[in-house]
This record gives C-alpha cells, structure tokens and sequence, in this order.
C-alpha cells in the first residue's frame, strides 16, 4: 500500500540560515531519489506564513519510507537543519489507495 509522509517545518528568518537550510533540503531530496520505493515529493510554502513548509512524500510502501527515515544518510544531513529550524520538524504518515 502506498504511503504519503506529510512533514511540516517553520525555516528562521534569518537568511544566511535559510539559505543553508534550504540547500540541505535539497541535497536530501536528491538522496531521496535514489532509495528504493520512492515515488515523488512537493514542496509547499504556507500562504500568509512564508516561513512554514509542507513536503509531501509518496513511497510505495511503509516499510521503504521507515528504510529512507532510518538511513544514516538522513539522519546525517537532517541533524544539520534541526538545530536551526523554528521548533520541531513534524511527520504525519497517510495511507492512500485503499479505496480503490
């Protein structure tokens, strides 16, 4: 069953800051590519609060998001922004398909 992960992060308003975290995020996302079970991803800014993100993630499976998740390769770029990000970095996991 394929799986859209919904992740919501509010960048500071620094600029040097967003700049950088913005290009990890885009390094993450061509690391992304490259796993097993990707499918696609979006990028959204928040209307009226230009500083909130909304990616949306499909994979495949479950199982192939928790592999990307869990990967070294993640956890090492993502615990470069984290310390920099306005509050925590939120996952929300939707199953979709199913009714058809």
């Amino acid at each position: 069953m394929a799986v859209k992960i919904l992740i919501k992060r509010r960048l500071p308003s620094d600029k040097e800051k967003t700049d950088f975290i913005v290009a990890t995020f885009r390094r993450l996302r061509m690391l992304a590519l490259e796993q097993e079970g990707y499918i696609s991803s979006e990028t959204l800014r928040k209307m009226g609060s230009p500083h909130e993100f909304l990616v949306i993630s499909t994979w495949r499976t479950w199982e192939d998001w928790q592999r990307w998740f869990d990967s070294s390769q993640r956890k090492e770029l993502h615990s470069k922004v984290d310390p920099l990000l306005e509050g925590a970095t939120t996952y929300e996991a939707y199953e979709f398909g199913f009714l058809s």
